[in-house]
């Protein structure tokens, strides 16, 4: 797995506020996307070339997946000879998503994200403000069967689970 974050500007801008956790997506699905790709519709497959200030995006690498199939063909009357034969179902890619800014994920925050992911039943471990393995195990199980399958937590994702950044200009 491959991660890379892109920063751009002050990230002074932002602020953390903590949503209500009913168990549902606080971020409306867009017009024809089934709820189980709605992160995989925020996906690129190249960051923008001008990320806009405090601006951050992550990087996961999917590989490519092969199916092998193996078939009997007979060759002569009563003799079988194997035949194995691969195809690519889906192509190795590279693809970028908004991502809460590092200097965003303290221990604060990653103690709500656990907290949030505990209460849906996706984390199991103690509530430590570290992002370690178990916690983005967790991620993973809540953002793989909404198409992103990555243990580095989404914009999106964070939104939806109560962790919502705004700009303090859209806070009027």
């Amino acid at each position: 797995m491959i991660q890379t974050f892109l920063l751009r500007g002050p990230a002074v801008g932002l602020i953390i506020a903590l949503a209500a956790c009913d168990g549902g997506p606080l971020v409306p699905l867009p017009d024809g996307v089934p709820a189980q790709q709605v992160l995989a519709a925020e996906m690129r497959s190249a960051p923008p070339r001008e990320p806009g200030p405090a601006e951050c995006w992550g990087n996961e690498t999917i590989p490519a997946i092969i199916e092998t199939v193996t078939d009997q063909a007979e060759v002569a009357p009563g003799r079988f000879q194997t035949q194995t034969r691969q195809r690519i179902v889906s192509e190795r890619q590279d693809v970028w998503f908004r991502v809460p800014c590092p200097d965003q994920m303290d221990p604060g925050f990653v103690d709500t994200l656990q907290r949030a992911l505990k209460v849906r039943g996706f984390y199991r471990g103690g509530i430590s403000g570290t992002m370690d393995p178990a916690t983005r195990a967790a991620v993973r199980r809540y953002q793989a069967p909404q198409g992103l399958d990555s243990g580095t937590l989404s914009l999106l994702a964070s939104r939806q689970l109560g962790l919502v950044a705004f700009d303090r200009a859209e806070l009027g």
